[in-house]
């Protein structure tokens, strides 16, 4: 489901009534907790959490004209999903994340890649999702955005 709004605010009103307080609580933790240098934005046509151009001028490698992204959440048709690229290119904050998860949720965590799927909205980790987001700052992020993922560096 593409988010409804061109504007942080409006997708934040457009989210289903019965998902609305738990999503925008989820928004509320992950900008409460946000590393200094990350700003919320559209991204993609959805809630995002990205590097600016002002502090990443090259932009995302897949299409420069968008911030660096770094993290999200989208209301999906069957749950609220939360993505973090961190947990997808760290794998020692992924494996901190998984063993930290049973201690915060009484549901099997459901993830791929960088996406984890809340599907009872009672029961969505918030606090550990507020600790995930401080554990990268954006300088950590380009860093290993570049190591990783931009072709550009690689060609160094």
């Amino acid at each position: 489901m593409k988010a409804q709004g061109k504007t942080v605010k409006e997708i934040l009103a457009n989210v289903p009534t019965e998902r609305h307080e738990a999503f925008k609580k989820l928004h509320n933790i992950i900008v409460k907790n946000l590393p200094k240098g990350f700003k919320p934005a559209i991204s993609y046509g959805g809630l995002g959490y990205v590097v600016p151009h002002k502090l990443y001028p090259a932009g995302y490698h897949c299409k420069p004209s968008e911030p660096l992204p770094f993290a999200g959440i989208a209301s999906q048709k069957g749950s609220i999903n939360f993505y973090h690229m961190g947990i997808y290119s760290d794998p020692k904050l992924l494996k901190w994340f998984v063993g930290e998860y049973p201690k915060h949720s009484k549901q099997k965590l459901d993830m791929g890649k960088s996406c984890v799927r809340f599907k009872k909205l009672d029961d969505i980790p918030y606090k550990l999702i507020g600790e995930l987001m401080k554990k990268m700052s954006a300088m950590d992020w380009i860093e290993m955005y570049e190591k990783n993922y931009n072709p550009k560096s690689k060609k160094k």
